[in-house]
């Protein structure tokens, strides 16, 4: 038997990270086992469809790189197979027309709940005669179809990661699969989709363990083999609630265009609820080689960001330098540095000496393109605080003298712009160490960073001596815009 999974969202709303871990845990099914990955949309619901969210979907599933085997499938393109396939259930006996208004199922309904009790359908339309139908027809009502389902019993679902879950007849009804409009409901659409698509396995979010019942109802009427249901738990935020944008960022492209790399997601996602050993940071033939249902714990997994962004710091630290310096590029415009047409005349040497300069302290390709605000251009700001604190007069007068110690170093590398400093400051009678902070200062406008000398080295000769020398201008640094213009 080969593996057949797939991956059905609705296109309602941007790729959200719990919907991509489901999509993820189907992946990783069906490369363990030579399977085949679909994605099918479901996009039957009219009202709140967003045909425009269809591309930007399957644009997150490759950029985590998830590609698919098959698809995309779009199940409002496949109505006349649901309406043959429910045809054949009434032909059978197994279905019913339905002639109830929608007023009448509310009023019922509504009485249910007044006397405390489940609404359900009561069943009326199960046994109508020729002759009733033919009056409802002529009234003018369209019937929907409803599937017959046994009145008394249970049945269970084998779930692959819940174990055994057992539902009651009494609390399901004759439910319907095909509205008076012609329109399939969900469940049943479902399980024609997964019929006639041979899916092996069903990897799905635990908000439709519910309706797995239903479904399975459906496959018996057909006389198909049930797949293996595997119904993954919720992600939610850290107070326990569901994830939603009030606690931040949900989307996968929220996240990527905070600088969060597809490996580091990835990798985060797989570990949201499954868990191998102790291990915490895989490669994706890690991922695929070790993961299994089995692994997957039934209980909510809880989302959180500081440990994605720890896992990307280590991303970061460890990925292809020249392939990070074309991802920070990007992140120059993002972040409004420089132009788009500025940013893809940097060099690709100059943003992979940035990477290698500053990945240690970053934990996102946008805290690690920002160096590149003061490395690149000259509008960046000072911290005042830092200005006032170091730009002494007895510091500026140094670093006055060390523009000019500088100014003919070369070539102007790190180790000949250090060794210029120190006979310099041994010349003045003087330690690197009292003068660091105010020159980091002068350069940069903050306190902290990377190697002071790499730093020099990049940002380059013109910029460092007038900075250096521009430091005798307090007035510049301490003004209320407090950058350059």
């Amino acid at each position: 038997m080969t593996v057949r999974v797939r991956f059905a969202p609705s296109p309602t709303g941007e790729l959200h990270v719990g919907g991509a871990r489901t999509a993820l845990f189907n992946w990783l099914f069906a490369r363990k086992h030579g399977g085949v990955f679909i994605i099918r949309f479901e996009d039957t619901d009219i009202e709140r469809n967003r045909p425009e969210l269809i591309e930007p979907i399957l644009e997150s599933l490759r950029w985590l790189g998830l590609l698919w085997d098959e698809g995309p499938y779009f199940q409002s393109q496949r109505f006349a197979l649901y309406r043959e396939w429910a045809e054949r259930l009434l032909r059978e006996n197994k279905a019913y027309r339905c002639y109830c208004t929608p007023e009448e199922l509310e009023a019922k309904r509504k009485a249910a709940l007044a006397a405390k009790l489940k609404p359900k359908y009561d069943g009326r339309c199960r046994s109508l005669t020729a002759q009733e139908e033919q009056e409802f027809l002529r009234s003018g009502r369209q019937p929907a179809l409803r599937i017959k389902i046994p009145q008394s019993g249970t049945i269970t679902v084998e779930d692959a990661i819940r174990g055994k879950v057992e539902f009651d007849f009494s609390e399901l009804d004759d439910f319907i699969i095909l509205r008076s409009d012609g329109r399939p409901t969900y469940n049943f659409a479902v399980v024609v989709d997964d019929i006639t698509m041979g899916i092996t396995h069903v990897i799905r979010a635990d908000e439709h363990l519910n309706n797995t019942p239903k479904q399975i109802l459906i496959y018996q009427a057909f006389g198909q083999p049930v797949p293996v249901f595997a119904h993954v738990p919720m992600v939610l935020a850290k107070d326990r609630s569901k994830l939603s944008k009030r606690h931040g960022a949900t989307a996968v492209f929220e996240f990527r265009d905070r600088g969060v790399l597809p490996e580091a997601l990835v990798n985060y996602l797989a570990r949201l609820g499954w868990a191998h050993g102790d291990q915490e940071i895989f490669s994706r033939e890690e991922l695929i080689a070790n993961f299994s249902l089995d692994a997957v714990h039934p209980s909510a997994a809880i989302f959180d960001e500081e440990k994605l962004f720890w896992l990307n710091q280590h991303y970061l630290k460890t990925g292809d330098p020249k392939r990070l310096g074309e991802l920070v590029r990007s992140f120059l415009v993002k972040l409004n540095i420089v132009s788009d047409a500025e940013a893809q005349a940097v060099p690709s040497e100059k943003l992979t000496q940035m990477v290698v300069l500053f990945r240690e302290r970053a934990k996102t390709l946008s805290e690690l393109a920002e160096p590149a605000r003061y490395l690149l251009t000259d509008h960046f700001t000072y911290d005042p605080e830092a200005v006032q604190k170091f730009l002494t007069p007895d510091k500026i007068a140094l670093l006055q003298g060390l523009a000019e110690a500088l100014a003919v170093v070369e070539p102007f590398t790190a180790s000949e712009l250090e060794r210029a400093t120190r006979a310099y400051l041994e010349s003045q009678g003087r330690a690197l160490k009292e003068i660091a902070q105010a020159c980091r200062v002068a350069l940069t406008g903050r306190t902290t960073g990377a190697g002071l000398f790499e730093t020099m080295e990049l940002m380059g000769k013109d910029r460092v001596i007038a900075r250096l020398r521009r430091a005798k201008d307090l007035d510049f640094f301490l003004s209320s815009e407090r950058s350059h213009p």
